[in-house]
């Protein structure tokens, strides 16, 4: 079993910055894949970004793409989402999700076995 807790949400103004932490506990595997997800009121939960534990290529949503940073740190077995620039429409409650690395589906929320609690994010405008 895989056991994530999520950090760091809050309100901020928009143009500001917040920086989520995931932390993981349990049987991690380094082939697994940590992502996270948003899902704002009414909508469907949707992909934000994804690493793998291993480390290598780093995938974004289009609609944070530049704005986003996604990382870990391995020793504390926390992945972390930086989020620069936020805009009104990037609140939601935000999820980490983890399972095996699907290159081909990394961005559906059906290749995630593991979820957070979530945490929310509020930007005002």
């Amino acid at each position: 079993q895989v056991q994530l807790v999520e950090s760091g949400g809050g309100l901020v103004q928009a143009g500001g910055s917040l920086r989520l932490s995931c932390a993981a506990s349990g049987r991690t595997f380094s082939t697994y894949a940590m992502a996270w997800f948003r899902q704002a009121p009414g909508k469907e939960r949707e992909f934000v970004a994804v690493m793998r534990w291993s480390g290598g290529s780093t995938y974004y949503a289009d609609s944070v793409k530049g704005r986003f940073t996604i990382s870990r740190d391995s020793a504390k077995n926390t992945v972390y989402l930086h989020m620069d620039s936020l805009k009104p429409e990037d609140t939601a409650v935000y999820y980490c999700a983890t399972g095996p690395w699907a290159s081909g589906s990394y961005y559906r929320k059906y290749s995630y076995a593991y979820w957070g609690q979530g945490t929310q994010v509020t930007v005002s405008s």
